[in-house]
């Protein structure tokens, strides 16, 4: 199944009803389906699945937090006259957060009086919950900030690291938390003791990281192909080596999705092709063989089955792993 939409695909995710669905440029949100959803009067600048329930949670360049089923749009916040850079949410916690220039707002969904917002130096890159949606790692200049969702009056743990922090993911036992920086790096610290972990050698950005195997491995674009990590152990990824799948010289893989309990993983390349690896057998699987344009958004279903992909120009398809 593939589409023609005509405008940047933001995000491709699959939500907890099985449908894949896609945020774009053009402020809307697109469903397998044929649903279209006018979410935002603009871009649609990030999104993710919400604490509970089917849709997309995205957030504008038009100041606002939206909610999109197939049914329609449910605006959950607004910050006037702001972009919406990042936003996140805790199945967990039943929490929402999202960033607007230096400020990260978090918002209970069951709660409409809950408020609170957290004030960095320098804009709020990414923000992510950890694994109990109780604390909140931001990615802003100069390193990782750490804020406890809930307390309205507290100070930061700061996590300093030279440089511009641009994403951030935390491993699933809450023990590492992981950073993509603006340089072609990656750099984590083990939560418990700030202990550094440099991760360098990457010809390109590291667009894209997440996860795998139930958390033994991580999985990121940025190379050739698909780098994978290795963390299970105490030590994580220190002092070891990373794996290469896929390795192709003439393409350089831009988005990375996995299925979090599985050993599939997906990589979305630079020339419009994709591919899905099963990483205990590296068996090469073709999603989209056709060239195009630069693969800007990926999701895997949980169950290891389906891919959803996006790219820069609008081009999208829904497959299954054969």
């Amino acid at each position: 199944m593939t589409f023609s939409f005509d405008a940047y695909v933001t995000a491709a995710l699959f939500d907890r009803a099985g449908r894949a669905a896609f945020a774009l440029g053009d402020g809307t949100v697109r469903f397998e389906g044929g649903e279209t959803v006018e979410a935002h009067d603009g871009a649609i600048l990030s999104a993710c699945l919400p604490p509970s329930g089917d849709g997309l949670l995205t957030g504008g360049d038009d100041g606002r937090v939206v909610l999109s089923t197939p049914a329609g749009a449910t605006e959950l916040a607004r910050i006037p006259g702001r972009w919406i850079d990042s936003v996140a949410a805790s199945a967990e916690s039943k929490l929402i957060a999202f960033s607007a220039g230096r400020e990260l707002h978090v918002r209970d969904l069951a709660d409409p009086a809950f408020s609170r917002t957290f004030v960095h130096e320098k804009s709020v890159a990414d923000v992510a919950f950890d694994p109990k949606g109780r604390r909140l790692a931001v990615a802003t200049y100069g390193g990782v900030w750490f804020w406890y969702a809930r307390i309205a009056d507290q100070k930061p743990a700061i996590y300093k690291w030279a440089g511009s922090h641009v994403g951030v993911c935390w491993s699933p036992d809450g023990k590492f938390l992981m950073s993509a920086m603006q340089e072609n790096q990656l750099h984590g610290w083990r939560v418990a003791d700030e202990k550094n972990l440099r991760m360098g050698g990457y010809p390109a950005k590291v667009k894209s990281m997440a996860f795998m195997s139930k958390g033994a491995l991580m999985a990121t674009s940025g190379a050739n192909g698909a780098v994978c990590w290795p963390f299970a152990g105490a030590t994580g990824p220190m002092g070891k080596q990373a794996a290469e799948i896929g390795y192709d010289d003439a393409a350089v893989s831009t988005r990375i999705a996995t299925a979090p309990d599985r050993t599939w993983l997906a990589a979305g390349l630079d020339d419009g092709r994709v591919w899905a690896a099963d990483v205990t057998g590296e068996r090469i699987v073709p999603i989209k063989a056709e060239k195009g344009a630069a693969i800007s958004a990926l999701a895997m279903s949980p169950d290891a089955k389906r891919v959803a992909w996006g790219d820069e120009d609008g081009a999208a398809g829904v497959s299954e792993i054969a």
